[in-house]
């Protein structure tokens, strides 16, 4: 990256279950204007938009766009499953460094269905059909299933049969992660959680997905405005935040060795080796880290393909509170999507909105102490990867 690109507005609507939601149009125009008011600047400025959903008809992104206005500037609608948000947001960071634009949009949305993610498309070759032969071959005996509970289900196992760690550990990280709620006006749940509770709760996927190990289906928008240096300045945003690296990773053959690399740890760990070598920044030097928790069991894997624990210590980190407030790192501050939610086209560019506001002090009773960096993670099967460092530069 040669081009330092600044986040100068976030702004988003609280998450919601399907069903108590408004028309994805209304939650993003939400969204997209309070990310402008939070920049300071109106949205003539803007000269890209690039929007970001799964669950949607052709142009989306344009029927949310024209309600807050109609300028004739480019939008690109992005579907890359759960990583549609951060993709729409390299994309719209892209543009910027590029020199194409000084000012450019990042907006994710996304109206979910009550229960578990399974295909909408029955006619036509399914995106996940190879994951799911090459998860066939690696465990041939799987119970049947969703796809999404199954490709994550046998990772869970396998991490566990792998390192030898209590399952257990996936329940902390629940309890954690609700705790982390209970300071975000903007997540979807807010009581708090027992180990007892999760690990008693409905099983999912045998033998250790239980209901509230799972993230809920949610409804709810997300956007961010990016600049240049130079237009940050023009325009007086003295609270931006620099985009220091990001890198977007697909699956390469190492990703089908097993059930946890099938499920993203491959990419996460190639993604992340490639910001750490663009900003010379290691996990070590980073407080804070929102990462995709679709699964409290990916959350886990997700620790050690990050680098922030050694491969086969994430219980150690776990159970010594190296995880939260008062340890090495503070992870999803936010709730994460266990507990804020995860409307799959959103998810990215909350998680932006949590880190920015964090970079700025502003995160209230949640706010970690002292950050100077950032890391996000944002995951879809199919398979895209998203990991993008933020500071101040």
């Amino acid at each position: 990256m040669s081009k330092t690109v600044k986040v100068i507005g976030v702004g988003m609507v609280k998450f919601a279950k399907p069903g108590a939601h408004e028309p994805y149009e209304i939650m993003a125009g939400k969204a997209i204007r309070s990310a402008l008011a939070d920049a300071g600047i109106e949205y003539g400025s803007v000269q890209q938009a690039f929007a970001g959903y799964v669950f949607g008809d052709s142009a989306c992104g344009q029927a949310a766009l024209y309600r807050v206005g109609m300028t004739g500037i480019p939008i690109v609608n992005v579907n890359n499953n759960c990583s549609s948000g951060s993709s729409a947001l390299m994309l719209a960071r892209q543009a910027v460094e590029s020199g194409a634009v000084e000012c450019a949009l990042a907006v994710g949305f996304e109206e979910m269905r009550p229960g578990a993610l399974g295909p909408v498309w029955d006619d036509r070759t399914s995106p996940l059909l190879d994951l799911e032969e090459r998860l066939e071959a690696l465990v041939p005996d799987l119970a049947p299933g969703t796809n999404a509970l199954r490709l994550f289900g046998a990772a869970a196992k396998a991490y566990i049969d792998k390192t030898g760690a209590n399952p257990d550990i996936y329940a902390k990280v629940a309890v954690k992660t609700r705790k982390h709620a209970l300071n975000n006006p903007l997540a979807l749940f807010d009581k708090p959680l027992t180990v007892e509770e999760v690990m008693n709760s409905p099983v999912m996927f045998a033998p250790y997905l239980t209901r509230l190990e799972c993230c809920p289906p949610s409804c709810g928008a997300a956007a961010a405005i990016v600049c240049s240096g130079e237009f940050a300045k023009k325009h007086g945003a003295g609270r931006a935040v620099s985009i220091l690296a990001q890198a977007m990773k697909t699956d390469g053959e190492g990703s089908c060795l097993d059930p946890i690399k099938l499920v993203g740890a491959d990419m996460t760990y190639h993604a992340a080796q490639q910001v750490y070598r663009q900003s010379g920044i290691g996990p070590e030097d980073i407080k804070v880290v929102e990462l995709h928790d679709c699964f409290t069991s990916n959350e886990v894997m997700t620790y050690e393909a990050l680098g922030l624990c050694p491969e086969g210590g994430a219980e150690k980190m776990i159970n010594g509170g190296d995880n939260t407030y008062g340890g090495k790192y503070v992870i999803n501050p936010s709730g994460g999507l266990m507990s804020k939610g995860h409307p799959l086209g959103a998810t990215g560019l909350a998680q932006c909105t949590e880190l920015v506001t964090q970079l700025r002090g502003e995160a209230g009773a949640r706010q970690v102490e002292g950050v100077r960096l950032a890391l996000q993670h944002n995951l879809g099967l199919g398979g895209a990867c998203v990991v993008t460092l933020y500071g101040h530069a």
